[in-house]
């Protein structure tokens, strides 16, 4: 039926638009939360009590958005990923890339 196939590719190209969307945004998210906290908490240096931190805003980041996400190995995969690209105006056209 024509109707149905016409509306089944309406709805498949939202759904694709969508997820680009929100991996972009999930992106420039965790390079926001690397960055700040490599900003703000760390000061730029790898301290001893770096772990410590880490650990810390892990645990208070799952309590309240829950455990998927927020772990410790994944925050410091942030923290990579925005010393890896340090300013933002490379990370965003980047970002608009994804697919």
């Amino acid at each position: 039926m024509p109707l149905v196939d016409d509306l089944r590719q309406i709805i498949n190209q939202t759904r694709n638009r969508v997820a680009v969307n929100v991996n972009a945004e999930l992106t420039l998210m965790y390079w926001h939360i690397g960055e700040r906290i490599n900003r703000e908490v760390l000061g730029n240096e790898r301290a001893e009590y770096g772990k410590q931190i880490v650990a810390q805003v892990a645990r208070q980041l799952q309590t309240e958005y829950g455990d998927k996400g927020f772990e410790p190995r994944t925050i410091r995969r942030m923290m990579q990923f925005a010393s890896m690209f340090p300013d933002i105006k490379i990370v965003t056209p980047l970002v608009t890339q994804l697919s």
